[in-house]
């Protein structure tokens, strides 16, 4: 029968949000299915209710502690629970040597919280304690301190106050009260004896010192060695790192020499990946562009090619989208083209006609010759059909500095042009304009330059520059990779997704 076990003290674990209560059984329902303990115990700390009541459903483990028997007190049990704080540990009469009762403590059961008595009811006690159970005490006495300060507990001028309790814990049914009401706010706020309220501030250092940090460390240790499972604190071994445009998947070793020459390169030059670009000879670039174009790339399609290419990196170097836009409308920008009468002019005047197509305002300087070669002529009708300028003398060209000076007045076989005047008179003009200059495709011999370069766009393969030449830029004009191979060059394209790439010196 359920009425068999009242009198009985138990431990009720009602999990982690409402906690361990201890108390003596005082009402068992079973239509209900509730449970009552009279004088209970919350977490080691009296309740400030004289009884509560507790659901089947909230009861995770219930642990007798004791049963009573037919010579048991109900009120020595009592007597004992109010002195040492300790529910569930019963107690026994016997005569001393003397004929005096005396008060014999059971052994603590290991599932029952342990607490110390109050310095109130320290002074009235008669329980012997031996050393053993005098450091426990010290011990249980800060813990029940620092569960009293993390109850809330606040202390101000001697004056104390509780705060409420957890948001999440469901306060048990109290039984004497209708309809299991609370008290009133003022009573649970300013209710608290404060002779049950320890006097003494928690030994924070002291606390801290009994917990050996390194002994626990190294027993986690030993046991993840053991099951082989994994660290939860920092790995030994940092991982790795990588960037936003780097593969996280193992592939096969790097080759940076992809491109072989069928002889020993002047200069070598390298990308912003580390790939190794070879210079070339003029006669082997040469010999490259023969084969390309007995192959289909046309010397119209070279042009074209190199015109798009050329005007990418002019319009990048103009300011791009920032300047290239349509609230900069005032601020246009101006460019100077020389070109000579040849086909690396020709190159300069389909370079100049993307730009003007591109809203950049282009003033094309070009000699008059009595007989043009056929690519300028048709290179020429094209760029007449745009908004751009074109001038044959000096005297027409801009007396303030531009935004840039693209440079194709020298040329690989017609050294016979620097000797003439016009072409004096350009270079003077250059050099005075105090512009910045792009050569395309400039000669080899430094001696042939008669403009320093701030950069310099090479065709393909780039020809062994000197300094002069200012930074080199490669640009693709599209001949094929089995055109390399033909001419004796182990071809792999260095482009990657672009058409003009830097190239730095080694």
């Amino acid at each position: 029968m359920a009425t068999d076990w009242l009198g009985s003290i138990v431990s009720i674990n009602c999990g982690e949000s409402l906690g361990v209560y201890q108390g003596r059984v005082s009402a068992v329902d079973q239509v209900s299915q509730t449970i009552s303990l009279t004088r209970p115990f919350h977490n080691g700390v009296k309740c400030l209710v004289p009884e509560v009541t507790f659901r089947a459903g909230d009861i995770t483990e219930l642990k007798i502690l004791e049963i009573p028997g037919p010579g048991d007190s109900r009120k020595c049990g009592d007597l004992q629970q109010m002195e040492t704080g300790i529910p569930g540990v019963g107690c026994q009469v016997g005569p001393s040597q003397n004929g005096t009762g005396k008060v014999l403590k059971k052994p603590m059961s290991s599932s029952a919280p342990q607490n110390i008595p109050r310095r109130t009811d320290m002074k009235n006690q008669d329980i012997l304690i031996s050393p053993q159970q005098q450091c426990s005490k010290s011990y249980m006495d800060r813990h029940l301190e620092a569960l009293t300060q993390s109850k809330g507990f606040r202390r101000r001028h001697n004056s104390w106050s509780s705060s409420s309790r957890h948001p999440n814990q469901v306060t048990p049914k109290k039984s004497g009260l209708k309809n299991g009401q609370m008290k009133s706010k003022d009573d649970e706020c300013f209710g608290d004896d404060i002779d049950e309220i320890p006097d003494t501030d928690f030994d924070f250092e002291g606390n801290l010192a009994l917990f050996d940090k390194a002994a626990v460390f190294e027993e986690i240790e030993t046991y993840e060695r053991r099951s082989g499972t994994r660290s939860r604190g920092t790995p030994s071994e940092k991982p790795a790192r990588y960037r936003h445009d780097e593969n996280i998947l193992e592939s096969e070793p790097i080759v940076y020499r992809r491109i072989v020459v069928p002889q020993n390169a002047n200069k070598e030059f390298c990308t912003d990946s580390g790939l190794v670009v070879p210079s070339v000879s003029y006669e082997l670039h040469k010999k490259l562009l023969s084969v390309a174009e007995k192959h289909g790339l046309t010397l119209e399609r070279r042009l074209e090619m190199t015109g798009v290419c050329a005007s990418q990196m002019a319009l990048s170097l103009l300011g791009g989208p920032n300047r290239l836009n349509p609230k900069n409308v005032h601020q246009r920008p101006t460019v100077a083209l020389l070109c000579g009468p040849h086909v690396k002019g020709a190159q300069g005047i389909s370079c100049g006609r993307h730009l003007s197509n591109h809203d950049v305002h282009v003033i094309l300087f070009l000699p008059n010759f009595v007989k043009m070669l056929e690519s300028i002529t048709n290179e020429l009708n094209l760029f007449s059909k745009t908004q751009g300028q074109q001038v044959s003398s000096v005297k027409d060209l801009p007396d303030t500095p531009v935004d840039l000076v693209i440079n194709c007045l020298d040329c690989h076989e017609n050294a016979f042009l620097r000797d003439q005047p016009w072409y004096k008179a350009v270079v003077d003009w250059a050099n005075q304009n105090r512009a910045p200059v792009l050569s395309i495709d400039p000669p080899i011999s430094e001696m042939e330059l008669g403009i320093d370069a701030k950069w310099s766009l090479a065709l393909g393969l780039p020809l062994p520059l000197g300094e002069r030449a200012g930074r080199v830029y490669l640009c693709d004009i599209g001949i094929p990779q089995k055109v390399f191979q033909e001419v004796g060059i182990n071809y792999h394209s260095p482009f990657g997704c672009k058409f003009v790439i830097p190239l730095h010196s080694t």
